[in-house]
């Protein structure tokens, strides 16, 4: 039963379990590379973005990645990337950092023009002021990518 349903909701292209909400007639989707153009760079972070908005699209719907022009068009740069004090201690020391990544995003959906946007998305985490950035900046980068591809993810596809 429960096979015959998934194959039900596969074949109507219509529905994922993502709880993607797909036009039937899309096929294709393609993300463009994200340059960084915030005034502080990680040299990995137009990468890993990309990867990962790329693996999400791959990996939640059963679209076909293509290079450019795809029925959904993803593009957009890194805006913002940069770490301030958050907790201020009684001695004027922060306890507490927050990186924070912004990114512009450009959507395209050739099938349905009301679906089209052109977002900012941000997300931040904290870390102790004690620890060096770049001794947490991988940890804190992936989680706050992971968490904008899924903002992204679900603006374009699930219509939040």
């Amino acid at each position: 039963m429960v096979l015959l349903l998934a194959l039900v909701c596969q074949g109507c292209g219509i529905y994922s379990f993502s709880g993607a909400s797909i036009p039937p007639e899309a096929k294709t989707v393609s993300v463009q590379y994200f340059p960084n153009q915030a005034q502080l760079i990680n040299p990995t972070l137009s990468n890993d973005f990309t990867t990962a908005l790329r693996d999400a699209m791959m990996n939640q719907t059963s679209l076909d990645m293509v290079d450019s022009g795809g029925d959904l068009a993803f593009e957009g740069e890194i805006t913002d990337y940069r770490t301030t004090p958050v907790a201020i201690t009684a001695g004027q020391t922060a306890a507490l950092n927050r990186l924070t990544i912004t990114v512009n995003v450009r959507f395209v959906n050739v099938f349905d023009e009301t679906k089209n946007f052109e977002t900012r998305f941000s997300h931040y985490e904290d870390y102790p002021s004690e620890q060096d950035l770049n001794a947490v900046q991988e940890s804190l980068t992936g989680t706050i990518i992971e968490a904008l591809v899924e903002d992204i993810f679900n603006k374009a596809l699930v219509n939040w």
